[in-house]
């Protein structure tokens, strides 16, 4: 009688669950067809709480303000329900439902304090540490353990448990993370974010019960831009840093938030460091931008900020080299330069200056009669340069790529040049069925993208509608064309910039949003570029060569845009940054400047928001914050500029450009007819030719500026990937 009526009350609670599917399934399809779906009545602990229909158990709990603890869920990836830590009570019900996965009923009472609730979480503790290693005290994962905290909180004091504890060989997946995979939970958190988010296939499971392992099957590196975000993901010490190993517990060390410059994407980051050294870089949420997600340059770059620094002034001696000296010689020789110049003086900067070091500069410049200030990155000029906003930013912006229904890229490799951009961009293409193609050399995106052909005159084929893809590219909704800046070097860019704007401005006469949906949008590869066109300097360095200075001011240049080659003999070199790169090798007066790390600064991203960055550390030795250079250098010029204070300074970035100080604010621009009315100027000439990109394969990756060609664990990632490519693992 008694088995009789468990297996009844079974049946009835598999009944509740089908009929429970079947309401959602409904439900979701009513959504399609509604805007606005019915809510329905939940209890969570006896609290009402309205929800959508096919919320599940744990999300309603997190909308009432009651945490369930999980190992294995996510909320950017999709469920697994492997960890069963999750389990609730739900009334009437004999067992025990995982939260993670179950939509809920209306009228559902759910309990996640009882004391089946209680009993069933620990019960899955005690199973999870039956294998897990007792080395806390030496795990990196201390003091940030999920698996350690839930272990306090809803753990047994003893195990029932007397086998020997499993070991499992580690895998070498690369250098930067490491793993102790003896620790592992079999969450698959890492397994599921390198095929869903990370776009690779290398992680996967093997083996069943207890002899189920992750890894990659054939030994061989995790070969992914975005590899270093299973870290944080990983809930226990399986997967850690490989470079931060052994380095610093988490309450040593102090946080700092800032902005990353190693794209111009502008992810939020959170600088980790102790006694003056940044230990390392981890991704803070922001989920117009970046999410929660970081590139490994962005993560791991960090250790090149304390090698191959300029740490005092030096001017160039009799002998041709360059001799340290005290702040005040320095800034005399410069200035004596300056002043006997006459205004025959020229700036570059490079792609990680700040907007206060820009406008100073900028200001310095003009008061000395000057306005030749240039960029080291180059755009195209289509007619209208760089006086139409709109003509130089990623006009969608990042989050908005998840609204469009197609988008190709003309020049540029997304995966390479922003990371997670083109994290973005794979996850429209994997929820919202977004359809990719591309102009260029075929890369892999990690997504399908069709490819069109590597010739410029694809671009005057689809704007005459000769071409099969043109279209499907009328057809489109919301499509998105997104340019690369390197197409700017070819001698006949500006007519291929042209078309791509008469396209664009074709294609939005078709558009669902109208005028209102931005088809074309330029990706930006370095951090300073926008902040420095919103300013006023102009892109490429022709102008320098077409007219040498008598003086030449490199800002952080050190990309080899312009070389000792290009300058008269008689030219002055003044070079100001923080690593002694190419810039500083040319130069006859260097001024030691402070890294994105160690000065308050703005910077502004491809899409055009300005976002304020936080002081870490203090600038090593002498090395001061740039703007304060360029004050100081005024002053003994004799042309002092009119601010002393970085609020004075962000006042003077007002009013040049406002949006410069409208932080975590996008600037609308929307001049595109007024620019294509100026492209049609630039003559219907046809374009031909293949077009390239600098970055195809990941060894271009990862060395892309100063701080990453400083950096020895970027040195080890490419020397790691040459060797994959040696074991013929990957096809370079």
């Amino acid at each position: 009688m008694l088995l009789a009526g468990v297996r009844r009350l079974l049946q009835q609670q598999q009944q509740q669950q089908v009929a429970a599917v079947a309401r959602v399934v409904a439900s979701s399809s009513v959504r399609h067809q509604s805007s606005a779906p019915e809510k329905i009545e939940v209890f969570i602990d006896d609290q009402p709480v309205m929800v959508e229909p096919g919320t599940t158990v744990l999300q309603a709990a997190a909308q009432a303000g009651v945490e369930i603890p999980r190992f294995c869920y996510h909320e950017r990836l999709s469920v697994a329900g492997n960890c069963r830590m999750c389990l609730v009570e739900v009334e009437k019900s004999v067992k025990p439902v995982a939260a993670c996965a179950m939509p809920v009923m209306k009228g559902w009472r759910i309990k996640t304090d009882s004391d089946m609730t209680r009993k069933a979480r620990e019960g899955v503790m005690e199973f999870l540490l039956i294998n897990h290693p007792l080395d806390c005290p030496i795990c990196d994962q201390g003091g940030e353990c999920d698996l350690q905290d839930q272990s306090m909180a809803f753990g047994s004091d003893r195990s029932r448990f007397l086998d020997n504890k499993r070991a499992v060989e580690d895998k070498n997946i690369g250098p930067l993370v490491k793993t102790i995979m003896t620790r592992c939970i079999h969450c698959t958190r890492c397994v599921r974010f390198a095929s869903e988010v990370a776009g690779v296939e290398d992680l996967g499971t093997t083996g069943r019960g207890s002899d189920m392992q992750i890894g990659t099957y054939v030994e061989k590196m995790l070969m992914s831009e975005l590899s270093g975000n299973v870290i944080d993901l990983c809930p226990v010490g399986a997967l850690t840093s490989k470079p931060y190993a052994f380095t610093a517990r988490p309450w040593e060390i102090r946080r700092t938030d800032s902005i990353d410059v190693m794209d111009a994407v502008g992810s939020n980051i959170v600088v980790n460091h102790r006694t003056g050294e940044v230990l390392r870089i981890l991704p803070k949420t922001h989920e117009e931008i970046n999410e929660e997600w970081l590139s490994d340059k962005s993560r791991f770059a960090c250790d090149g900020l304390k090698r191959q620094r300029l740490v005092q002034p030096m001017v160039k001696g009799a002998g041709g080299e360059l001799q340290p000296c005290q702040w005040e010689d320095a800034l005399l020789v410069a200035a004596k330069a300056l002043k006997t110049a006459n205004g025959s003086v020229a700036a570059v900067v490079g792609g990680l200056a700040d907007a206060e070091a820009l406008v100073a500069l900028k200001d310095l410049l003009n008061h000395l009669g000057a306005e030749d200030t240039c960029t080291e990155e180059i755009l195209a000029d289509a007619g209208s340069g760089t006086d139409l906003r709109s003509s130089y930013l990623l006009n969608t912006t990042i989050a908005g790529v998840e609204e469009a229904d197609l988008v190709l890229f003309v020049g540029t490799n997304p995966r390479f040049e922003a990371p997670l951009f083109n994290a973005r961009v794979r996850k429209a293409w994997l929820h919202n069925e977004l359809d990719a193609a591309m102009i260029g050399p075929k890369v892999d995106l990690t997504y399908d993208c069709e490819h069109l052909g590597e010739d410029a005159s694809v671009v005057g084929q689809l704007l005459d509608g000769s071409h099969p893809f043109a279209q499907r590219l009328a057809a489109a909704k919301r499509p998105m064309i997104v340019v690369g800046t390197t197409l700017s070097s070819r001698p006949d860019a500006s007519v291929l910039v042209a078309q791509l704007m008469q396209l664009a401005q074709k294609l939005r006469s078709g558009c669902e949003g109208g005028s209102e949906w931005r088809v074309l949008n330029v990706l930006q590869r370095v951090a300073s570029q926008v902040a420095a066109l919103d300013l006023g300097y102009t892109p490429g360095v022709t102008s320098i060569r077409n007219n040498p200075p008598k003086v030449l001011f490199l800002l952080g240049a050190d990309e080899g845009a312009i070389t000792r080659e290009d300058l008269p003999k008689d030219t002055l070199v003044i070079y100001q940054g923080h690593h002694g790169d190419r810039g500083a090798s040319m130069a006859d007066v260097v001024l030691p400047g402070a890294a994105y790390t160690e000065k308050p600064a703005t910077y502004v991203n491809m899409e055009g928001r300005s976002q304020q960055a936080f002081p870490a550390i203090t600038p090593p030795g002498q090395a001061r914050q740039d703007w304060k250079i360029i004050r100081a250098l005024s002053e003994v010029v004799g042309v002092p500029l009119p601010y002393d204070t970085l609020e004075e300074v962000r006042s003077r970035l007002g009013q040049v450009a406002p949006n410069l100080t409208r932080y975590d604010h996008v600037e609308e621009a929307n001049y595109f007819t007024q620019a294509m009315t100026l492209a049609k100027q630039v003559g219907g000439q046809k374009t031909s030719g293949a077009i390239d990109v600098p970055q195809k394969h990941l060894t271009d990756f990862y060395m892309t500026d100063t701080i990453s060609r400083a950096s020895p664990t970027m040195a080890k990632c490419i020397a790691a990937v040459k060797k994959e490519a040696s074991n013929k693992y990957v096809d370079q």
